[in-house]
């Protein structure tokens, strides 16, 4: 094909625009696709005992699932950080605060179980908000801001806890948690699924339809892309924000409730390096560290490819450091693939 001036003009032939949608889709869906390879792999190199694969027993897999619950609770808040182009260090830390917060309100201080959990639900969800308005209001980066959250939040967790673990021990008396908090650690389903799994389905199946159908999650995609073009065009830049922050803090306190349940304590010390594992699920989920494109589905499948990845080289028994290595360079690799992603 010819221009005015005689010119070739290249025109996309029907097999090279199939082909551009095959690879735009691989690119989409890079997630799915590194869980469903990772699992395959799991299954073939899983440990095998009496002619059973160890991976795919039923009490593996919802381990599996039960240990990616509270990092996924985190990168759900995450991801929505993320996508207006920001970032937040103190998950971790505010998850160790909430933690520390629900062991001493209900064993040292005798508190209910409701009233605990909407106080730790609220500190968290204040916390958050007042790292949004540093950022927002007062034009502090993120990552300044969140890093002295991470400090703050872990100093606020010591001297509640007078910077030990308490125990959580439960019953009637004294020093004791009601019995409803230790229903949240249990199983339901025929004892199959884990009642954390459940609360992060639900954290993830909100996330999902409320980016799908709100205009909320319109304006956190327009302030990701572009954040002056967004302020222009009339979105409340600084109110999306602090929403967003908020939203990171509260679901980082909850996944401290689902700690606390899980570990039967409350310790200033846990959560420390969740923020990195939290991260690591929103950039292998396909989530722009840029802002302004990526998805909860994609992060959920990140949080569980690194569950399964976890698992299985625990099954092998790989020593720890090579762990640390083989998730990196997976981290590395789902940044690589991000670069090469063609624009949308």
């Amino acid at each position: 094909m010819t221009d005015v001036k005689g010119q070739a003009t290249a025109t996309a032939t029907p097999v090279e625009k199939a082909s551009g949608g095959v690879v735009a889709t691989l690119f989409r869906f890079q997630s799915v696709f590194g869980l469903l390879a990772v699992f395959v792999a799991a299954i073939i190199f899983s440990p095998r005992r009496n002619g059973e694969i160890l991976f795919l027993s039923a009490d593996n897999l919802a381990n599996v699932v039960r240990a990616v619950s509270e990092i996924g609770i985190i990168a759900v808040g995450m991801t929505f950080v993320i996508l207006i182009g920001g970032i937040d260090l103190s998950v971790g830390a505010v998850l160790g605060l909430a933690a520390v917060g629900s062991a001493v309100l209900m064993v040292e201080s005798d508190w209910g179980f409701l009233p605990s959990v909407v106080l730790v639900l609220a500190i968290g969800l204040v916390f958050g908000a007042l790292q949004g308005m540093a950022t927002a209001m007062i034009g502090i980066q993120s990552f300044i801001v969140t890093l002295a959250g991470l400090q703050i939040a872990r100093g606020l967790a010591r001297i509640w806890s007078d910077g030990q673990g308490v125990a959580i021990a439960y019953g009637d008396g004294p020093n004791e948690a009601p019995e409803s908090f230790a229903i949240l650690g249990e199983r339901t389903f025929g004892g199959l699924v884990p009642i954390p799994v459940l609360i992060f389905a639900v954290v993830a199946i909100a996330a999902v339809v409320f980016l799908r159908i709100s205009a909320f999650s319109r304006h956190l995609y327009a302030v990701g892309g572009n954040e002056k073009a967004a302020r222009l065009s009339g979105v409340p830049v600084i109110r999306v924000k602090i929403a967003v922050f908020a939203i990171c803090g509260l679901l980082a306190s909850l996944a401290g409730i689902v700690h606390a349940v899980q570990l039967n304590q409350g310790s200033p010390n846990d959560g420390i390096g969740y923020e990195l594992d939290a991260i690591a699920a929103v950039v292998i989920g396909g989530t722009s560290l840029a802002g302004g494109r990526g998805s909860v589905a994609g992060t959920i499948a990140g949080a569980l490819l690194l569950g399964v990845l976890n698992n299985i080289l625990a099954l092998n028994n790989i020593d720890s450091n090579i762990q640390l290595l083989i998730k990196g360079l997976v981290i590395v690799a789902a940044a690589a693939l991000q670069r090469l992603r063609p624009a949308s």
